[in-house]
């Protein structure tokens, strides 16, 4: 046996011995595919959602300073994405309630994992239109924490009819 194979051996029976971790478990950072659809599982607590407006690249905190919510990936495929703004109160009209929606995101589905996506089709949203498309985000995970981004488009409920994209960190709940 050669030196190399001899050490390359050793080398993998000690990483097995101590028990290392292969590649896309639990510690990697950025993991995508397989290990991606592994690591996603579980509930998400809402940190910051901030919107990028594409003309100018100024970044807004379009849910305010603290927002909250959940997102929640099963392991049988559904996601349940349910996000509100800060300091939101009950509606005492009819135009309160319209104002409501637009510090509101939610939608629930069945999602897939291609690479460093996780692309959901819509069952049912806040926003009517958004039931039968499919959502496409990127995310990236370290630890417990998840930065996602949405592709640049017009959403519902700001900046209508000018492109943006969300920037949004959650990190896993306990």
């Amino acid at each position: 046996m050669t030196g190399f194979l001899k050490t390359s051996l050793c080398g993998l029976a000690l990483a097995v011995a101590i028990g290392a971790a292969p590649a896309g478990a639990a510690g990697e950072a950025n993991p995508t595919g397989e290990a991606l659809a592994r690591r996603i599982v579980g509930t998400w607590e809402l940190v910051s959602y901030k919107v990028e407006d594409k003309a100018t690249g100024k970044l807004v905190d379009a849910m305010g300073e603290t927002p909250r919510g959940r997102v929640i990936f099963t392991p049988d495929g559904w996601v349940a994405f349910n996000l509100e703004g800060s300091d939101r109160k009950p509606a005492r009209s009819e135009a309160d309630r319209a104002a409501l929606m637009h510090t509101l995101v939610a939608y629930i589905g069945r999602y897939r994992v291609e690479g460093d996506q996780w692309v959901t089709s819509v069952q049912t949203a806040w926003a009517p239109e958004w039931v039968g498309t499919e959502q496409r985000r990127t995310i990236h995970i370290d630890g417990d924490t998840a930065d996602v981004t949405t592709p640049w488009r017009e959403m519902p409920n700001w900046d209508e009819g000018k492109p943006s994209r969300s920037l949004i960190r959650f990190r896993r709940a306990s």
